[in-house]
């Protein structure tokens, strides 16, 4: 068997860098670090409206055990009308992709 060898130079643009996936992955975790989201915010990120956030998401009792913060969870329930919904963002956008697969079936 014959064999090649090359050894090759590619250029990296000034603006970029190369990082590992798990330097990646990182990095983006730190990004949700000490943020909360709003419903509007947790709308945009999702891409659905409140409604059908609530009725698939957060009301159903299979997850509202989780998240309630009243049982240990990450997401503080308005108790009284004029109150705002709040979403430990980095544990809801882990909470969104792990349970995908339930909260769309």
């Amino acid at each position: 068997m014959q064999q090649l060898s090359v050894n090759l130079t590619i250029p990296i643009p000034y603006d970029s860098v190369l990082i590992t996936r798990i330097e990646l992955e990182e990095l983006k975790q730190q990004q949700l670090t000490g943020v909360y989201w709003s419903m509007k915010d947790l709308e945009t990120r999702i891409n659905r409206k409140n409604e059908w956030i609530k009725e698939h998401i957060l009301y159903p009792t299979k997850f509202r055990k989780k998240l309630d913060v009243e049982y240990g969870g990450f997401v503080f329930y308005p108790k009284v009308k004029g109150q705002t919904w709040s979403f430990h963002a980095s544990k809801m956008a882990e909470f969104l992709d792990q349970n995908f697969k339930e909260i769309y079936s």
